[in-house]
């Protein structure tokens, strides 16, 4: 297959690119500022927000599937109407389009959130990721839309950074023990993410982990394994915090598990 990846050069960008070479395919992977360091990939620069510029990339590379992971959690542009600019030269090429979304467009206020659930994101990061389903749905009915939940790594993940940071003192900030997510591998990740582009699935899917942990468990989690004192990790409740976004939001795959060879583990497993 030949792949684009947008927002190749992220965290999650990188696997996939690292994914798609070592499955063989054509790859290439756009970036915002700079290229990522995963080989094997043709390197474009592409600023999502600019329509004329991802049709062209995309009419250019000719792929036969696209996957969405670009976003900026302070940009509304990049994350909502970028995704449609995607999504309309991915259709209008052909592609298949894999779009890549987010816990962040529940609330917090259900037990669990299967693949039905419908959005009511109560930040603007999430109201961004919702709009960008309604408009990746809209125009291209037969892509997927992979919410996925905190993604995690061997450490290079932004949570793996910052409990680093926070056990060795000096660096401000709290792990929250009534924030709960349920943490994903990037590696089981991406390759969910290929395995769907490769199939004839559309719609929903859900893909995460399936242990759920708050961020304060799952900073314990990544310091044992990595010889950190857990001890030294700061608490708090983000209720009543001030930080937006919703507190507790656990994604319900059961679905989308049914239709997926590739297992995705939960963190008490990938961490251990």
């Amino acid at each position: 297959m030949r792949i684009l990846v947008v927002g190749g050069s992220g965290f999650l960008g990188g696997e996939l690119v690292r994914q798609s070479v070592a499955g063989g395919h054509v790859v290439a992977a756009t970036c915002l500022t700079r290229p990522g360091t995963a080989p094997g990939a043709e390197w474009l620069p592409l600023d999502v927000r600019d329509r004329a510029a991802v049709a062209g990339v995309i009419g250019a590379f000719r792929p036969d599937a696209v996957v969405n992971a670009a976003f900026r959690q302070q940009d509304w542009t990049t994350t909502a109407v970028g995704a449609a600019h995607v999504a309309v030269a991915a259709s209008g090429g052909g592609a298949r389009l894999v779009h890549v979304s987010s816990d962040a467009v529940f609330s917090g206020g259900a037990t669990s959130y299967p693949e039905d659930s419908v959005p009511d994101p109560v930040s603007p990061y999430g109201a961004a990721k919702a709009a960008s389903e309604v408009a990746v749905q809209a125009i291209d009915p037969a892509a997927v839309v992979a919410r996925t939940s905190l993604i995690i790594g061997d450490g290079g993940s932004g949570h793996e950074r910052l409990v680093h940071a926070l056990a060795a003192g000096g660096t401000p900030g709290r792990l929250f023990t009534d924030d709960v997510r349920c943490p994903v591998h990037v590696h089981d990740l991406a390759a969910a993410l290929l395995e769907l582009a490769r199939s004839d699935r559309s719609g929903i899917h859900h893909l995460a982990g399936t242990d759920a942990v708050s961020r304060y468990e799952l900073g314990c989690l990544v310091a044992r394994r990595d010889g950190l004192d857990p001890a030294r990790l700061p608490t708090g409740r983000r209720a009543g915090s001030g930080v937006p976004g919703p507190i507790d939001v656990r994604l319900d795959c059961g679905l989308t598990r049914r239709h997926l060879r590739t297992r995705l583990r939960g963190a008490r497993e990938f961490l251990a």
